[in-house]
């Protein structure tokens, strides 16, 4: 049986990828799932075919992390209204490639505060509870990129490797209290966020991991109380080989790889 049977589970940026991965793994596991994102009508579509397929409780709350006050209304709406938060899965992200100096600057703002202010504040709101009952769990999904700079998309591993920082320390202040906490790092993966972000030229669907790869390698490292999970093994072999190469090796190697980019914006929201 699984561990999520019948428990409640939270997941931002749903309505894509492997935010809607997690959501559909979760329901088939017999948790109850609470789905949120700006797209209300893959939302709905998401939540009456899970309710449909599993009987269990689906609900959805409209929201868009880079608005002021959203963090706080999905906190508002779920554990304010006394509905118990077991699972945060905080996957809400985008990203913009080109040149930092010509990319908008508002557009990366916005990127800092989906990818990293609002799941800061979730992270706040929702672990106090769970703090106190003394169970519960973060997924927070960071990415390979939060191992080295990017170039030509310097903004996104930038806000990535800060969740891998801030999970990690989170993991060690929240173990005393039974609550774990897991920065999920993904390569690329076949999803929605490639085809937005113009990047998929670059990138063979064939070698890249599925969403439901993804939430497996996260789901079995939550289960074993990881700090870090890198899923994919030829993920795990390339960040662990950067530490035996200088990292400007490694920056202009990714800047030779990255600059044929469009410049675009790939989305989990």
């Amino acid at each position: 049986m699984s561990k999520w049977k019948g428990k409640t589970a939270l997941v931002t940026g749903a309505s894509y990828g492997i935010g809607e991965a997690f959501a559909r793994r979760l329901a088939a596991d017999g948790a109850n799932v609470i789905v949120t994102a700006r797209s209300r009508d893959r939302l709905d579509a998401l939540a009456n075919g899970l309710r449909s397929r599993h009987g269990v409780d689906i609900a959805v709350i409209e929201a868009d992390l880079a608005r002021h006050g959203a963090p706080e209304e999905i906190f508002r709406a779920t554990e304010g209204r006394g509905r118990r938060i077991d699972l945060l899965v905080n996957n809400a992200g985008f990203g913009a490639v080109g040149d930092f100096a010509n990319l908008p600057i508002e557009r990366q703002l916005e990127m800092i505060r989906v990818n990293v202010t609002a799941l800061v504040e979730l992270s706040h709101m929702f672990l106090q509870p769970m703090i106190k009952r003394r169970s519960g769990a973060l997924v927070q999904v960071a990415s390979t990129a939060s191992f080295q700079g990017v170039p030509y998309t310097s903004i996104y591993s930038a806000t990535k490797a800060f969740i891998l920082n801030f999970s990690e320390g989170l993991w060690a202040e929240c173990r005393e209290y039974g609550v774990r906490v897991l920065a999920l790092c993904p390569g690329p993966t076949a999803t929605h966020f490639q085809t937005v972000a113009g990047t998929s030229h670059l990138r063979n669907p064939e070698k890249m991991q599925t969403p439901e790869e993804v939430v497996e390698a996260g789901l079995k490292a939550l289960a074993q109380n990881r700090s870090v999970a890198i899923s994919g093994f030829g993920n795990k072999l390339m960040v662990g080989a950067e530490r035996f190469v200088p990292r400007n090796l490694v920056t202009r190697l990714a800047a030779k790889l990255y600059r044929p980019f469009s410049t675009g914006a790939g989305s989990d929201r």
